[in-house]
This record gives C-alpha cells, structure tokens and sequence, in this order.
C-alpha cells in the first residue's frame, strides 16, 4: 500500500516541470529588484555623498566624528588629518571617522546671532 503512494506522487510531479521553472524565477527576481531599490541604492547614495563630504573638508573646518569628538581642523592629508579638541590638544583621525560637518571655514561665525536679534 505504502509503494503505490510513492508511485503516484512522483508521477505527477515531473509532469509539470517544463512551464513552471520559469515563474519560479520570477518571485526571486522581483525580490532583487524590490531589494535594489529599497537597501542597495539608498546606502551608495549614502556613501558617496559621506565621499565627497570628506573629500571637501579642509583647515578651519568645524567637524564632529564618528567617535563624537567635536573639534577643529587643523591640518589634512590624504589619509588623515589633525583635529584640534581642546586649546593645544591634537588628535590624528582617519579621514573616513568624520560623521559631520558643524561649519565650513568659510561660513560667517555670528549668522544665526543675526537672523535671531532681526526678528
């Protein structure tokens, strides 16, 4: 009894192999594409605006790390840069730890003191 169950279940299944292995490939596919658009091409778009961010960064800027140090640039390489902390205080970071920049040096220092004090 039990050997003329497996013979039918296998009968019936190879029959239907020929259309149905390419509309199996199209939920995997459409995973893809929904995967692309929703993690893939937000984090390089992401990651290539951090690029030029630190691409653009030079002496005076104000910048807050990865770490969450606050300080000042002081001097920029291609791999590093010296960030002034406190007075007379300098630590070497890698250029790719800079998670923000607070003020360009060539921002006005007093901008927002002056938007406040018009109103």
């Amino acid at each position: 009894m039990i050997n003329i169950a497996y013979a039918m279940g296998t009968g019936g299944a190879g029959a239907g192999q020929g259309a149905s292995g390419i509309a199996s490939l199209i939920p995997i596919i459409l995973m893809f594409v929904i995967f692309y658009f929703l993690l893939i091409r937000p984090q390089q778009k992401k990651a290539k605006e951090h690029r030029e961010m630190v691409g653009q960064l030079k002496k005076g800027d104000r910048i807050v790390t990865s770490g969450g140090l606050h300080g000042r640039v002081t001097a920029v390489s291609d791999t590093t840069m010296t960030v002034e902390i406190a007075d007379k205080v300098r630590v070497k970071i890698a250029r790719g730890n800079v998670a923000q920049v607070l003020q360009t040096s060539s921002q006005p220092q007093g901008t927002k003191k002056n938007k406040i004090e018009s109103k």
